[in-house]
């Protein structure tokens, strides 16, 4: 005979498993944001190069005065580290697209993993906000595979945040932090919204002769 106790315990132990805490579209959007952003690293890197080669050449994602990955990559704001930026990219976005691949495999990670990689990203995404405020209001122009990358790494923190407390909430019952949970995708349309309102306003000078 099963008791309340042994029956609730049965009902959270799939939880606990760490397959079991990666949901397939969660799995799923890991790697392909992680190839999205992986692609775009690859690219800026590329185009890098080929600027450092040829002061002369016109980047790809030249669009308008604006939109101008050339403008962005001549500042010191693009190598921070004192190498450029999407070096930076290359290894964080093959460690995520690692991490799609198990987790799309079902092969069971530790959580301590997950906790490292939502740290990680955290960071990228402290990272994302200091160049969007360089770009707006120091630089003045944007660098469209640049905010590729900034859209991929905050929609990445939210995943990988829920796959890191999923199965903590769900134990704890409901909450403040089980509320901030379910609006967790609100929440993130609430940040890119805010985000392209920051973007109208500061070039809206610039739009405005587009109309």
């Amino acid at each position: 005979m099963t008791t309340p106790v042994a029956a609730q315990t049965a009902d959270l132990t799939p939880d606990l498993r760490p397959e079991a805490r990666v949901p397939a579209p969660s799995g799923w959007w890991v790697l392909v944001a992680g190839v999205i952003g992986l692609a775009a690293s690859a690219t800026l890197t590329v185009e890098k190069i080929d600027l450092l080669l040829n002061p002369a050449y016109v980047p790809t994602c030249n669009i308008n005065p604006i939109l101008s990955c050339g403008s962005v990559m001549i500042t010191p704001q693009a190598s921070v580290l004192g190498f450029p930026n999407p070096l930076i990219g290359l290894v964080a976005f093959t460690v995520v697209v690692v991490t799609g691949l198990l987790a799309v495999t079902k092969v069971a990670l530790p959580q301590w993993y997950w906790i490292g990689l939502a740290v990680g990203l955290l960071l990228g995404a402290a990272f994302v906000h200091w160049l969007i405020y360089e770009s707006l209001y120091s630089i003045g122009a944007l660098c469209p595979y640049c905010m590729v990358v900034w859209a991929v790494t905050i929609t990445l923190l939210v995943v990988v945040a829920s796959i890191t407390c999923r199965p903590a909430l769900q134990r704890r019952g409901r909450g403040a932090a089980w509320m901030l949970y379910q609006w967790r995708w609100s929440i993130a349309a609430l940040w890119f919204t805010a985000v392209f309102l920051l973007i109208m306003a500061r070039f809206w000078d610039y739009w405005s002769t587009l109309l």
